[in-house]
């Protein structure tokens, strides 16, 4: 039986370097968890939330699964949402995903892959909704970026729609949605024009978002 003992050693090299910087780190750290960010990102192992923002563990509260998806029957999901935001009073939720996602890309593919079609059906009826503005990308690669950029955005509207949302910002509480996706390629966040603070700005949010993207093809 392999025991992963090199990963071991990297953990404990890791925790050493940490406690030579900082000798009190994990002390406090134990004590409390109160992070100002929720990060909702795809399970992706090429996007490690803390590390893509530059901050240590305790300073973001991190919900992932495959491409990113928040779902209003996702008990899961709608449970990181509800503790981040009533008991860690996080102010800000990141629904983060990445140009390339395999998730996004098999959603729209024509083969089979098993039980996770169910699951990727979600981004497959956002690009039939977004059929006419994705047309101006159809055959190429920017199709499944611009598919990336919209899931995303439809994810974090999904945010604000939730009831866990609403009712923080029906108590006044102060709390930011915002939509980015992340490149692969050169390592940086892109903001994809969609920041809301209150439930009265949810659908202009979404119609400048969408603006955003439609605004591209016109370039092309």
């Amino acid at each position: 039986m392999k025991k992963l003992q090199h990963l071991f050693d990297s953990n404990r090299s890791w925790a050493d370097k940490i406690t030579e910087n900082k000798p009190d780190f994990f002390e406090i750290l134990a004590k409390q968890q109160a992070p100002e960010y929720l990060w909702i990102g795809c399970s992706d192992s090429r996007v490690p939330a803390n590390e893509i923002m530059g901050m240590l563990p305790g300073d973001v509260f991190v919900h992932r699964n495959v491409s990113n998806l928040v779902i209003h029957t996702d008990m899961n999901c709608l449970s990181v949402i509800q503790y981040a935001v009533t008991v860690l009073k996080v102010k800000h939720i990141m629904v983060v995903g990445h140009y390339g996602c395999g998730g996004v890309r098999a959603a729209i593919e024509s083969k089979p892959h098993g039980l996770i079609d169910n699951w990727l059906r979600n981004i497959r009826s956002i690009d039939m909704s977004h059929r006419e503005l994705l047309s101006a990308w159809k055959g190429s690669d920017q199709y499944l970026d611009r598919l990336c950029e919209l899931n995303v955005i439809e994810q974090a509207y999904n945010v604000c729609n939730t009831t866990i949302t609403q009712d923080a910002w029906e108590k006044g509480q102060e709390l930011t949605i915002h939509a980015w996706v992340y490149g692969l390629d050169n390592g940086l966040i892109q903001d994809l024009n969609f920041c809301i603070s209150a439930q009265d700005s949810i659908e202009a949010g979404y119609v400048e978002a969408i603006e955003s993207i439609n605004q591209l093809s016109q370039k092309r």
